[in-house]
């Protein structure tokens, strides 16, 4: 379903594994800033990035099909024309619960694939801002 309002944020929000897919492992880049942020707030946050070894000490892996742990939300700093490859591994899953897209990323038709699985759906929003404007 498509988030809109606070409260389902929220309960996006509301989960324990995050896979963030690009994350980065250069410090000052945005992709590296929230997955610590994330870390620092008590998520497990699982670093998927063909290119890092590691982020924050975890083993990152190549791609969404290499994470054997269980994953509630997958946060996507990729643009905006991978996010169909990243939905199809998505719909793959049945663990996820939920996808977004990070501040500047966006994808109609890939969001609502999303949806139609019955999954919620954020596009276009930064989660470290909204996780921080949340929790006050």
């Amino acid at each position: 379903m498509a988030v809109s309002t606070d409260a389902e944020l929220r309960e996006v929000l509301d989960v324990e594994t995050i896979a963030v897919v690009g994350c980065s492992s250069t410090p000052g880049k945005a992709a590296h800033d929230v997955p610590k942020y994330l870390v620092e707030h008590g998520y497990e946050v699982i670093p998927v990035n063909p290119y890092a070894d590691a982020v924050f000490g975890v083993e990152a892996v190549d791609s969404l099909s290499d994470v054997d742990a269980d994953v509630d939300l997958v946060d996507v700093f990729r643009p905006s024309d991978e996010v169909p490859q990243i939905v199809d591994e998505v719909l793959e899953r049945e663990d996820v619960e939920s996808v977004w897209l990070q501040l500047g990323i966006r994808h109609e038709d890939a969001g609502a694939r999303v949806e139609e699985s019955g999954r919620q759906f954020v596009q276009d929003e930064c989660i470290k801002v909204e996780h921080a404007r949340l929790a006050d």
